[in-house]
């Protein structure tokens, strides 16, 4: 029997997962990446953005040191190009152990830009203009994004960054403004105030974090927590212009700030502009999608005015045979990388004759700050949305031996729950390492637990993860501590 020839464009979570599950299957797989293996996750966003937040929490502990019970003797102090040597150091093991993967698959990799000639024929085009064809039975997008651009400041890498140029900085810049307040930027904002950046935030909607999966509840403790660092946040404003300022003592941006269009603030002035002068401006409003240059019209598969490709929930295309995975659907699914895992094991296995649903339901999302956020389910105002007859209990991490242990008592943990049923909606972290925390969370959404079954796991002592045993008594009208 012939093996089932698989083609798949672009090489981050999602596609190298899926070619490493179809090669599994049997499938002869061929893997095109235009750029590093790993795509945005490994090499412009999830592991180095963590490796400049590493550094940046034990500094930021270190500069603490005296409430530990630890005299400090001399100074310390940030080195960036030793910080960028070392995160060099880790996405280069990282990019050879997924190669070696695909090597021991016997997946055929290529580096090349990914397209598609025709119905059932791609094609590789090297970084010389070379072109080799490769017939394909089915074949799996998963192309990615890039940060978005906007034309009235678009990005120089100089003054104007995008996030990737962030995690390529060769000194702390002194004082910078963040436009976007979601995930990106709030990440980036606790990192290099810890590193010792004068940081102002610009959101458009009325609060940081607007994202709808992210309980308001999170959003309102971190701002508190970006006042303690001196992060300056302004919501219900946007970037109107930025203007390099060269001939002045100290370079930098001139940024005016306008009325948000999108702001829900009942009573703005049209008129009200103000001007902020900065070192550097990251734009972290949002990602585009890598769909424009791959030949989709070749095989009429059809996208949406910004470019995103629509799939079902086997990850199937308009189109038979062709399947789309990760940040290429994007926001209409779920733009995070472990997310592209699970749709790239779909896609895989659907392309190989299987018939596997992908569950968007318990997707964790997890937000990198100081304190980190982890979230699952729904939230409060959308089980109203829905109809659902839902309470909330919550607790604070200060109810918690170990987080005193470890000085890191600021932050709550929220379940959101059915009041007759007692099955878990939700559940949502601000608090230290909630981003670990939040996946027994995503267990109990996904196999629809209820607050007793959680109650009834016992924690172990002292851990952070004593925060399911308090939430779910809390929740079951049996405090203990919270």
């Amino acid at each position: 029997m012939t093996e089932k020839r698989i083609v798949i464009i672009g090489g981050g979570p999602g596609g190298y997962a899926a070619a490493l599950r179809a090669a599994a299957l049997g499938a002869q797989v061929t893997l095109v990446e235009n750029h590093y293996i790993g795509g945005t996750c490994l090499n412009y966003g999830c592991i180095p953005s963590k490796i400049m937040k590493t550094s940046a929490d034990l500094y930021d502990k270190i500069k603490h040191a005296e409430n530990y019970g630890l005299k400090l003797n001399g100074t310390i102090d940030p080195d960036l190009s030793a910080l960028m040597a070392r995160k060099k150091k880790i996405i280069l093991a990282q990019r050879n152990a997924i190669l070696s993967l695909l090597k021991k698959s016997r997946i055929d990799v290529y580096q090349g830009r990914g397209v598609i000639k025709g119905r059932k024929l791609a094609g590789i085009i090297d970084a010389d203009g070379r072109e080799k064809e490769i017939a394909f039975d089915s074949l799996l997008i998963a192309a990615g994004s890039k940060p978005m651009n906007v034309g009235a400041f678009p990005f120089d890498g100089k003054y104007i960054l995008s996030s990737n140029d962030l995690l390529e900085l060769k000194k702390i810049p002194a004082s910078i403004l963040i436009a976007g307040g979601g995930v990106i930027g709030c990440e980036f904002a606790f990192i290099l105030a810890a590193l010792g950046t004068k940081v102002t935030i610009i959101e458009a909607m009325s609060r940081i974090l607007p994202q709808d999966s992210i309980d308001d509840s999170c959003a309102r403790v971190l701002h508190r927590e970006m006042k303690k660092r001196k992060i300056k946040v302004i919501t219900d404003k946007s970037v109107k212009k930025a203007v390099v300022e060269t001939a002045v003592s100290e370079p930098g941006l001139c940024v005016t700030l306008g009325p948000s269009p999108f702001s829900d603030q009942k009573e703005k002035s049209l008129d009200h502009f103000e001007k902020i002068k900065v070192e550097k401006m990251a734009v972290c409003i949002g990602r585009s999608p890598l769909s424009a240059d791959i030949g989709l019209e070749n095989a009429g598969i059809h996208t949406d005015t910004k470019g995103w490709i629509s799939a079902n929930d086997k990850m199937e295309t308009s189109v038979q045979d062709i399947y789309a995975l990760g940040d290429i659907l994007g926001p209409e699914k779920i733009m995070l990388a472990h997310t592209a895992v699970h749709e790239g094991f779909t896609a895989a296995e659907n392309a190989m004759g299987g018939n596997k649903k992908m569950n968007y339901r318990a997707v964790p999302g997890a937000v990198f700050t100081m304190p980190e956020i982890g979230c699952v389910g729904i939230t409060k105002a959308q089980a109203e949305e829905k109809g659902l007859d839902a309470a909330t209990a919550s607790v604070q991490f200060r109810s918690l031996g170990k987080a005193h242990a470890t000085g890191e008592i600021s932050g709550e943990a929220k379940l959101i729950f059915h009041k007759k049923t007692k099955h878990i909606l939700g559940a949502h972290i601000i608090g230290p390492c909630a981003t670990d925390l939040i996946s027994l969370g995503a267990l109990a959404v996904n196999r629809n637990l209820t607050i007793n079954d959680l109650a009834d796991t016992v924690q172990a002592h002292p851990t952070l993860g004593e925060i399911w045993f308090e939430l779910s008594m809390k929740a079951a009208g049996k405090p203990l501590h919270g």
